[in-house]
C-alpha cells in the first residue's frame, strides 16, 4: 500500500500552534509571569462552584438538551431582556454554545457556502479566519483605521454580492476598543441594501469602563434582525475552562444555527449549566459587580505599568491593555514578545499575530485579569526587563 498517497491534504496548510499556545508554553518553559494568554489566575464566584458541585453529585451528568437546558436559556433571556430591553424566544432564539469560538464557528459554518466571502476586522480573534476557511469561504480583511476604530470607507469598499457576512467584537479583543451606539447606526445603515447578516461577538459585554454601557447589537432592533448575538459565560464568571457560551438569534437565524450546532458538539456541559442557571437567579447585580471589579483591575494595571517606559493605548472594555514601543525600539512585535519571556520573566501576546498579513504596529498585548501579586511582580520584571532588551 502507498502510504504517502493517505497523508491527509490539510485544510489550513497556513495555521500554526495558535500565539496563545505559543506564548503560555513559552512562559512556562521559563518561569515567566503570564500576562499573555487572557484568562484570570483566581477562581470564579465559591457559589458558583457550590452550585456545580451540588449537581455534579445529585446526578445531573447525562446530556443535556440540544439547545441548552431550559432554565438557564430563560435566565439568559431575562438577563438580556433587562439589559438591552431585546426579547428572545428561549426556546427557539438562544442555544448554548461550547464556548464562544464553537459559536462563532457554528454561525459561520450554517450561513455560508463555498465560494461566499466573510469579512473581518483586523486585528481580530485568531480563530475567525480559520473557522471561515474551514466552511470553504473566502477571508476579506478589512484594517481597522490607526485608532482601532472601523474605517467605513474601507469596510463599505470590502462588500460585494458575495459578501455573506460580517464578523464584528465589541468590547474588542486585542485592542480595548469599543463599538458606540453610533456606530451601530453606521453599520446598519451600511447593511441595510443587503442580505448580509453579522457575527456580534460579545464575549466582554460586562466589561465596558468609565460609565458608558455596552453597545451591544442585541440592543439595536434593526442589526438584531440580522445578527448572531454571542457571548461566554468563562468571561463573565471567571470560569474560562468550563467552555460554556451562548448565542441569541432571530427565530430564522437560530434554526439555521442548531442544524449545524448539533452535529459539531450537541450539547454542552450539564452540570455547569445547572450551575449558571442557579448562579443568576441568585445574583442578577453580578455584571453591574463584574465591570467594577474589572475597571478597578484596569487602573491599577496601568498605575503600576505607567513608568515601564511603554505607551499604554486608551483601554475601554475587555481585560486587554495593549502598549506601543515603537519609540524604544525597531525590533519586530515577535521578536520583543519572545525576548521579554525569556529574558525578562513576563510575556505578553505580539499584536501583529492578529492580522492576517502579519502587519507590525510595535504593539504587544497585555491581560490584566490577573490577582494584584502577579501584576506587580509583572510590572517589576517588565521593567528591568526593557533597560536591558531595549
Amino acid at each position: 500500500m502507498d502510504f504517502e498517497s493517505l497523508k491527509p491534504q490539510s485544510r489550513l496548510p497556513a495555521v500554526g500552534t495558535t500565539i496563545f499556545t505559543v506564548m503560555s508554553q513559552l512562559a512556562q518553559q521559563h518561569g515567566a509571569i503570564n500576562l499573555s494568554q487572557g484568562f484570570p489566575d483566581y477562581s470564579g464566584p465559591p457559589a458558583l462552584m457550590d452550585h456545580y458541585c451540588r449537581h455534579l453529585h445529585a446526578g445531573d451528568n447525562q446530556y443535556a438538551p440540544m439547545a441548552g437546558l431550559v432554565r438557564l436559556r430563560e435566565a439568559i433571556a431575562d438577563k438580556v431582556a433587562a439589559l438591552y430591553d431585546a426579547h428572545y424566544d428561549p426556546e427557539h432564539e438562544i442555544t448554548v454554545t461550547a464556548g464562544a469560538t464553537q459559536g462563532v464557528y457554528t454561525a459561520i459554518t450554517c450561513l455560508t457556502r463555498p465560494g461566499d466571502e466573510v469579512i473581518v476586522l483586523e486585528p481580530c480573534f485568531d480563530s475567525y479566519g480559520p473557522g471561515i476557511l474551514l466552511a470553504n469561504a473566502r477571508i476579506v480583511p478589512v484594517r481597522l483605521d490607526h485608532d482601532y476604530r472601523p474605517d467605513w470607507a474601507a469596510l463599505a469598499q470590502a462588500i460585494t454580492p458575495r459578501t455573506r457576512l460580517l464578523i464584528i467584537n465589541s468590547p474588542h479583543n486585542p485592542t480595548g476598543r469599543n463599538w458606540h451606539r453610533e456606530d451601530l447606526d453606521r453599520l446598519a445603515a451600511l447593511l441595510r441594501p443587503t442580505p448580509i447578516a453579522v457575527i456580534s461577538d460579545e464575549v466582554y459585554e460586562h466589561m465596558s469602563y468609565d460609565g458608558v454601557a455596552h453597545a451591544s447589537v442585541a440592543a439595536h432592533p434593526e442589526l438584531r434582525a440580522r445578527s448572531f448575538v454571542i457571548s461566554s459565560f468563562g468571561k463573565t464568571f471567571h470560569v474560562t475552562g468550563w467552555k460554556i457560551a451562548y448565542c441569541c438569534a432571530p427565530r430564522e437565524l437560530s434554526t439555521e444555527f442548531r442544524r449545524s450546532h448539533q452535529f459539531i458538539t450537541f450539547c454542552v456541559n450539564t452540570p455547569g449549566q445547572h450551575a449558571l442557571a442557579d448562579f443568576m437567579r441568585d445574583r442578577p447585580d453580578w455584571p453591574a459587580e463584574l465591570n467594577a471589579f474589572y475597571q478597578q483591575r484596569r487602573d491599577h494595571f496601568r498605575a503600576l505599568f505607567s513608568d515601564c517606559g511603554l505607551h499604554l493605548q486608551p483601554c475601554e472594555g475587555t481585560y486587554f491593555q495593549l502598549a506601543d514601543y515603537g519609540h524604544l525600539s525597531d525590533l519586530p512585535d515577535r521578536e520583543l514578545a519572545r525576548r521579554l519571556t525569556i529574558e525578562g520573566g513576563v510575556a505578553a501576546i505580539p499584536v501583529s499575530a492578529f492580522h492576517s498579513d502579519g502587519e507590525d504596529r510595535k504593539v504587544l498585548r497585555f491581560c490584566f485579569a490577573k490577582r494584584e501579586e502577579t501584576l506587580a511582580e509583572g510590572a517589576r520584571r517588565l521593567r528591568l526587563a526593557l533597560q536591558t532588551i531595549v
